[in-house]
């Protein structure tokens, strides 16, 4: 089963006359419109959720914004009978996300293992699982897909016929490329955060299985 994320890009809108806490925060998109995607290395970088990749998270279980929007509100309120359908609730403000160090490392390596193909480009990524029949019959390692792999140092290689294995700690931005499915979520953000201040804009979101 697998797992997917939703939520809300908010801002808050301060009127010339208006403390800020006062302002109230509206819903600018659905970040379904923006991000649709499964990607569990982001997942984890970000918010801690399936965070096979060891991530310090930036943003995990905040739990629903004491000023959440209504929208927000509805929506957990009728996901919350069926648990699977809405955990890890959590938010970001732009100010955080500005401030993130892109080049940080996972405080582990990978709990799984990274699988390369030789292509006349270089080697190539065809693959990572926390289970591999061929590299766990290779490393005499018991055969069972439940068995966690083999605790390995950083860069650690095994060649197995024409597949490289490999160990690695990512780094944020390999979870989250400056180039991949989060740069409209983030382009948005900043945009807004340009007309209402870094403070004002946040992202809200939870996942379902």
């Amino acid at each position: 089963m697998g797992t997917d994320i939703s939520g809300f890009v908010e801002h808050r809108a301060q009127r010339a006359d208006e403390r800020e806490r006062d302002a109230v925060w509206q819903a600018t998109v659905d970040l379904s419109h923006l991000n649709d995607t499964r990607n569990y290395d982001a997942f984890g970088c970000l918010f801690g959720v399936r965070n096979f990749a060891y991530f310090r998270p930036l943003a995990a279980e905040r739990g629903r914004p004491l000023d959440a929007l209504e929208e927000v509100r509805d929506e957990l309120d009728r996901l919350a009978p069926r648990p699977d359908q809405a955990y890890g609730t959590t938010w970001i403000t732009w100010t955080e996300l500005k401030a993130v160090d892109w080049d940080e490392s996972a405080e582990l390596p990978d709990s799984r293992i990274h699988q390369y193909r030789q292509t006349s480009d270089g080697l190539k990524l065809v693959g990572k699982a926390s289970w591999d029949a061929r590299f766990a019959q290779a490393l005499n390692l018991p055969q069972r897909p439940s068995d966690p792999p083999p605790t390995c140092l950083d860069g650690t290689e095994w060649l197995i016929g024409h597949t490289l294995y490999r160990s690695e700690t990512l780094r944020r931005r390999d979870a989250v490329r400056e180039d991949g499915e989060w740069k409209p979520v983030w382009t948005v953000m900043e945009s807004l955060a340009s007309q209402h201040g870094d403070d004002n804009v946040r992202l809200v979101v939870w996942f379902d299985n």
